[in-house]
């Protein structure tokens, strides 16, 4: 029993870090996803993603960029040297209601492109922040 209040203080430990570690990965994962040599969306999406991202701020909203959560958990084995993991428990979403939906500028395919992109960089930056916390892990 001696394991779980370390685990615990890990796990709190890590929880501490998981702003820093979140913006860090966010800016990564759009680099390498959008930025990079193979964007994974074309500028005319982009351009699309974007106004989107900036109409629903002037709703009063999140947007679309930063509205993305991650969680640590547990493995649920002790045994482990790595019994920490990371998980995105909200990935933003374009739906029929966005504010772009109604009009011509997306249709059903570019919808599920978009998603399908922001889907993917929500995975990458779950990625990029559970190799921060397995070094985190590694160094405590």
């Amino acid at each position: 029993m001696a394991e779980l209040p370390d685990e615990r203080q890990l796990v709190l430990g890590a929880r501490s870090q998981l702003d820093r570690w979140t913006k860090s990965a966010r800016r990564e994962a759009y680099v390498e996803l959008f930025d990079g040599d193979d964007p994974v969306l074309s500028p005319e999406e982009m351009q699309l993603l974007d106004a989107l991202d900036s109409e629903l701020e002037r709703q009063g909203g999140d947007g679309v960029w930063g509205t993305d959560q991650y969680g640590i958990h547990t493995t649920g084995t002790s045994s482990s040297n790595t019994s920490l993991g990371v998980v995105c428990v909200y990935h933003p979403q374009i739906t029929t209601d966005s504010v772009l939906r109604g009009g011509d500028d997306l249709d059903d395919e570019t919808e599920e492109r978009l998603n399908a992109a922001l889907w993917k960089y929500s995975e990458h930056v779950a990625t990029l922040i559970e190799t921060q916390l397995n070094e985190f892990v590694h160094q405590n």
